[in-house]
C-alpha cells in the first residue's frame, strides 16, 4: 500500500526521487523518508506527515549522489512517527531498507536478533528484516564463497520471511548498487538509457522512461548502472522480459481540476468509450473480447459463475450478478475476496470465477485468484493495469482501458467495471437464450452510456447546491433496490472514504428491518427511484421516512414523477436501459460526496487511512 522509488544512473538521484514520491503519494502518504549512500555511510532524512514535509527537511541536508531509495507509508506495525518511517538501517549502519507488506514472523526473528547482539529504533517489521540482512551480509562476508555478498545475503534473509514483501535495499560497501525483490507486493524496474528506476507503481517511473519489466513473485533484481541482472530465491537466472507503459505522466497530472477526483469523475464518458471500443460484433447484436482465453462452447458448459473482489470492484461484483442472473438466466455469487479464500464453501465443478481489481495487485483478490486455481478452478479477470499481478495470473481476462487512476476514491474505474460487467452479461446471454433482436438492444444501450454519462454529468451545479446544504450532517442512508442496491452502497462508501460522513447503503425495503431507527431531522436518506415495476414500492419506502421527518434526497429519471412535496431534493438522471442504469445512477453520488467532502475541507484525493492499492492483509 506504499510508495517504493530507487534510483541508479548518471544524474542526481534525490530529485528523481523525490519526484517520484510525490506522484506516489496517493498509494500511502502517513510519512516519507529518503535514502542515499554518500561516502562511507548512508544518508537518511525522513518525517511523519505528507511528502511535501520530508522535501522542507531534504532540502536543509546535502543530498549529492546517483543512487538513493525513497519511499511513502501507510502504516501498519508502529504508529506515525519520523522513527517508524522508511527507509531503515540496519544497527550497523551498512544497510537502509524500504519495504511495502508485512513480516508476519517479525516477532521470532527480532528476538533472534537481538540474541545475536542487533539493536532496533523503531516498531516495525521493515527494521528487522534490516537487520537479518545485515546478518547474513556478516556470514556472507566471511564466506565469501564467489559469489556476490550483498545480493546472497538479501536473498538469504528472504527465506526465513513469512509474509508479503517489495522491497529495495541499498549497501555501503557496494555504493553503486541497489538490490530489490517482491513477494505478492508489487514491483516495477524501468530501463532507461544508462539509469534504472525500481518502484511500486508505474506512476513513479513514466516521467523518466517508459520501458519497463513486471518482476514476478519470488524475483530479485540486482541493479547497478551497467545493467541489470534478475534471479528467483532458488538462485535461477531469469531473462527479463520488457514492456513499455502506453500513457504519458501528462495523464497522470490534473489539468486545472482542484482535485483529481474531480478530473476522473468528468473524464468518465472517455474513459468508457476507451473501455468498450473495438468490443462490438459487426452486426452489433453481442459484445466480443479477445482475451479470455475461452471458447463459446466452453462458456455454454459453465453452471455457474462467482465474482471477488474487495471494495467498490466488489459492489460491480454485485452488479454483475444482477446483470447475469437477469439477461443470462445463469447462477451468480458475488464474495468478498478476502472471505472467500479462508472459506472451504462446496462449489460446482462448471462454476467460473471473476476477479475484479483495478490495480491488479489487490492481496486478497489475488489470494482468492490463487486459492480459485489451486483448486483447479479457471479464473478470469476484469483489470486497469498491464503487467499487473493478476492480469498475469488470470486464465484470462479484460483490460478496462481507462487509464491511470489516481484519486484513492475510484471513480472511472468504477464505471468502466459496471460498464464490462455488463458487456459481459450480454456475452453470456447471447450464447444462451437472447435474441438477436434483444441483443441488438443491448448494445445500442451500451453504446449510448457515454453521451448519458455527460447529461448526468451536467447535473453538477445543482448537485453542489444539494451538497452545501447537507455537508453537515453526521448520518446519511443510501438506498436502492434491484441493480441500484449496490450502487447505494457505493455511494455510501465514497461519502464515507472522502468525507468521513457515517453513511450505510441499504436495499430500500430492508429500511424498516432496522435502519429506520436512525431516521430522523439529522439523518438524509438518498433514494435511488428510477422508472421500473417497483417504482412505487420505492416511494413507498419515501413516504416512511418523511412521515419520520427524515430529508429525502431522491436520485430519480427524467419522467418519473414523484408526490408533490415528497423529495426535499430532487436529482435526475436520463431514463435508461437497465443494463446501463448501475453507471449513470453512480454519477449523482459520486458528485454529491465529492461536493460534500471539499465543502468540509477534506483532503479528497489522500482520505485519512486511506490508500489506493491495498497490498496488504
Amino acid at each position: 500500500m506504499c510508495g517504493i522509488v530507487g534510483y541508479v544512473g548518471g544524474r542526481n538521484a534525490a530529485s528523481i526521487i523525490l519526484e517520484g514520491l510525490k506522484r506516489l503519494e496517493y498509494r500511502g502518504y502517513d510519512s516519507a523518508g529518503i535514502a542515499m549512500i554518500q561516502g562511507s555511510a548512508i544518508t537518511v532524512v525522513k518525517k511523519a506527515g505528507r511528502v511535501e514535509e520530508l522535501i522542507k527537511a531534504a532540502s536543509k541536508v546535502s543530498l549529492a549522489g546517483t543512487v538513493g531509495i525513497g519511499h511513502t507509508r501507510w502504516a501498519t506495525h508502529g504508529g506515525v512517527s519520523d522513527i517508524n518511517a522508511h527507509p531503515h538501517l540496519s544497527s550497523d549502519g551498512k544497510f537502509a531498507l524500504i519495504h511495502n507488506g508485512v513480516i508476519e514472523n517479525y516477532s521470532q526473528i527480532k528476538a533472534f536478533l537481538l540474541g545475536k547482539g542487533f539493536t532496533f529504533r523503531s516498531e516495525t517489521d521493515t527494521e528487522v528484516l534490516c537487520n537479518l540482512i545485515a546478518y547474513h551480509y556478516g556470514k556472507e562476508s566471511a564466506g565469501r564463497n564467489g559469489q556476490e555478498p550483498f545480493l546472497e545475503s538479501v536473498r538469504k534473509a528472504l527465506r526465513h520471511v513469512e509474509g508479503t514483501y517489495g522491497i529495495a535495499v541499498l549497501c555501503v560497501d557496494f555504493p553503486g548498487e541497489i538490490v530489490a525483490a517482491r513477494k505478492a507486493s508489487p514491483l516495477i524496474l524501468g530501463v532507461g538509457d544508462g539509469e534504472f528506476i525500481v518502484a511500486s507503481d508505474a506512476s513513479a517511473i513514466v516521467s523518466q522512461t517508459r520501458n519497463v519489466v513486471y518482476l514476478k513473485d519470488g524475483e530479485l533484481v540486482h541493479i547497478s548502472a551497467k545493467g541489470f541482472a534478475i534471479s528467483t530465491l532458488g538462485q535461477l537466472d531469469v531473462s527479463p522480459v520488457v514492456d513499455r507503459i502506453d500513457w504519458s505522466v501528462e495523464v497522470a497530472s490534473m489539468d486545472g481540476y482542484a482535485h483529481f477526483m474531480e478530473k476522473e469523475i468528468f473524464e468518465q464518458p472517455q474513459a468508457l468509450e476507451n473501455t468498450m471500443r473495438g468490443r462490438f460484433s459487426e452486426d452489433s447484436s453481442t459484445a466480443l473480447f479477445g482475451g479470455l482465453n475461452m471458447t463459446p462452447a466452453e462458456f455454454r458448459q459453465i453452471d455457474r459463475f462467482l465474482f471477488c473482489a474487495c471494495g467498490s470492484a466488489w459492489h460491480a461484483c454485485l452488479v454483475a450478478e444482477h446483470l447475469f442472473e437477469r439477461f443470462a438466466r445463469v447462477p451468480v455469487e458475488a464474495d468478498y475476496a478476502s472471505e472467500f479464500r479462508y472459506r472451504n464453501a462446496p462449489l460446482d465443478p462448471q462454476t467460473l470465477f471473476f476477479v475484479i481489481s483495478q490495480s491488479g495487485e489487490t492481496i486478497d483478490t489475488l489470494a482468492a485468484l490463487r486459492e480459485a486455481k489451486r483448486k483447479g478452478f479457471r479464473v478470469l479477470a476484469i483489470s486497469n493495469v498491464v503487467g499487473s499481478s493478476i492480469a498475469r495470473e488470470a486464465d484470462g481476462g479484460i483490460y478496462q482501458h481507462v487509464g491511470p487512476e489516481v484519486g484513492v476514491a475510484s471513480t472511472k474505474a468504477f464505471t468502466s467495471q459496471l460498464l464490462l460487467a455488463s458487456m459481459m452479461a450480454l456475452y453470456v446471454a447471447r450464447m444462451r437464450d437472447m435474441s438477436f433482436n434483444d441483443g441488438a438492444d443491448y448494445v445500442g444501450a451500451l453504446k449510448s452510456a457515454p453521451d448519458l454519462v455527460r447529461r448526468a454529468l451536467a447535473q453538477a451545479p445543482h448537485i453542489r447546491a444539494v451538497a452545501k446544504r447537507y455537508a453537515q450532517h453526521s448520518d446519511f442512508l443510501f438506498l436502492g433496490r434491484l441493480s441500484l442496491f449496490p450502487i447505494a452502497l457505493e455511494g455510501a462508501l465514497k461519502l464515507k472514504e472522502i468525507s468521513y460522513i457515517h453513511a450505510e447503503g441499504y436495499p430500500a425495503a430492508e429500511m424498516k428491518h432496522g435502519p429506520i431507527a436512525l431516521v430522523g431531522e439529522g439523518c438524509p436518506s438518498v433514494f435511488f427511484a428510477p422508472r421500473g415495476e417497483i417504482f412505487n414500492k420505492i416511494v413507498s419506502s419515501m413516504q416512511e421516512i418523511k412521515a419520520r421527518k427524515g430529508p429525502v434526497i431522491a436520485i430519480a429519471t427524467e419522467g418519473c414523477e414523484l408526490p408533490a412535496g415528497l423529495a426535499d431534493e430532487l436529482i435526475t438522471i436520463p431514463d435508461c436501459h437497465e443494463a446501463v442504469l448501475p453507471i449513470i445512477a453512480t454519477i449523482p453520488v459520486q458528485l454529491l460526496s465529492y461536493y460534500i467532502a471539499v465543502e468540509r475541507g477534506c483532503d479528497v484525493d489522500k482520505p485519512r487511512n486511506l490508500a489506493k492499492s491495498v497490498t496488504v492483509e
